[in-house]
C-alpha cells in the first residue's frame, strides 16, 4: 500500500505554483504532495495578464484547479479588472474561485482606493458565477469588514478568508455572514497562539488549509520554500486546534472544500 493510500486526503486551497520557485518541478511537487495525501490543490493567478500560464498549470495536472484575480498589492500596478472579465473565466471547467483580491494597506496603504475598487469588482463577479471569492486581508480589518458586509446586503456571495491571520473581530464578521477561514503555516508558528484561539472558536465546519506556497512554510520547514505536500503539517495543528483525530480533521476540512468550492468537487465526482 502507498503512502497516499494510508494519508486522508485534504485539499490545498491557496498555492501559487506558477511562481518561479517551483519551475520545472511540478511533476515531482505534484507527487510529493498525493504522498502526503494532498490530493488536490488550487492555484492562485495574482495577475490577470499571468491568467493563461495558469490555466495551463491546472491543465496539465488533474489534482490542480485554479482561482484568478488582481492582488490587492498590485491593483495599482494593473489594469481595472471588469465583472464580465472575471465572469468569462468560468466557462473552463477547472476555474474555481474568484481571486485572490482584498485590501493589504500593510505595505500599499497608498492605493487603498483603487483596492477597494477592485475588491468591489470581484466580489460583483462572485455574486454573478457563483464561485467563492477568495480574500486577502492584511492591516485593513475595518474596511474589509464593512465592505464585505454591505456587498453581502446587497446580494448574496460565499468567500474564503485565506490565510486568515487577522483580528478576531474580522473573523467573526466574516463567520457572521457564513464564509470560511483558511488556516496557513502561521497558525502552526510557536508564537500564534492567538491565532490558533480564534480558529478553536470558529465552527469547524468553517475552515480549509492551505499552504500559500511558496510562501509560510509550517514548522519543521519554516524559513524553506513551502510546497503543497506541507499542508497537512498545518492540517495536524488544526486537528489539535479543534481536539480532532487527524483523519477526522481531514475529513472535515474536504467537506468544508467541497461545499465551498462545489465546482471543484463536482469535477472530482466527473472524474
Amino acid at each position: 500500500m502507498s503512502d497516499s493510500q494510508t494519508q486522508p486526503d485534504i485539499t490545498d486551497s491557496h498555492c501559487h505554483l506558477d511562481f518561479p520557485d517551483f519551475e520545472g518541478q511540478l511533476d515531482m511537487i505534484v507527487a510529493r504532495a498525493a504522498t502526503a495525501g494532498v490530493t488536490r490543490m488550487v492555484t492562485i493567478c495574482t495577475r490577470l495578464k499571468n491568467e493563461p500560464s495558469v490555466r495551463a498549470i491546472a491543465e496539465a495536472h488533474d489534482p490542480v484547479f485554479y482561482a484568478a484575480g488582481t492582488h490587492p498589492m498590485s491593483a495599482a500596478e494593473e489594469p481595472m479588472a471588469t465583472v464580465d472579465q472575471l465572469v468569462a473565466l468560468n466557462a473552463h471547467p477547472k476555474f474555481v474561485g474568484i481571486g485572490e483580491t482584498g485590501l493589504d494597506y500593510h505595505y500599499t496603504a497608498d492605493s487603498a482606493d483603487v483596492q477597494k475598487a477592485s475588491l468591489r469588482v470581484h466580489i460583483e463577479a462572485a455574486q454573478k458565477t457563483g464561485l467563492p471569492l477568495i480574500i486577502h486581508a492584511r492591516a485593513a480589518d475595518d474596511d474589509m469588514a464593512r465592505i464585505l458586509t454591505d456587498e453581502y446586503r446587497n446580494a448574496p456571495y460565499s468567500c474564503v478568508m485565506h490565510c486568515f491571520s487577522s483580528s478576531a473581530e474580522l473573523a467573526r464578521a466574516a463567520l457572521d455572514l457564513g464564509f470560511y477561514l483558511s488556516m496557513s503555516g502561521i497558525a502552526a508558528f510557536p508564537k500564534s497562539q492567538e491565532l490558533r484561539d480564534i480558529f478553536a472558536a470558529a465552527p469547524v465546519d468553517r475552515v480549509l488549509v492551505e499552504t500559500d506556497a511558496p510562501y509560510l512554510a509550517p514548522p519543521p520547514y519554516r524559513g524553506k520554500r513551502n510546497e503543497p505536500a506541507y499542508t497537512a503539517h498545518t492540517a495536524r495543528v488544526g486537528a489539535e486546534v479543534f481536539g480532532m483525530d487527524y483523519a477526522d480533521f481531514a475529513a472535515q476540512t474536504q467537506a468544508n472544500f467541497d461545499r465551498l468550492f462545489s465546482k471543484a468537487a463536482s469535477w472530482r465526482m466527473a472524474a
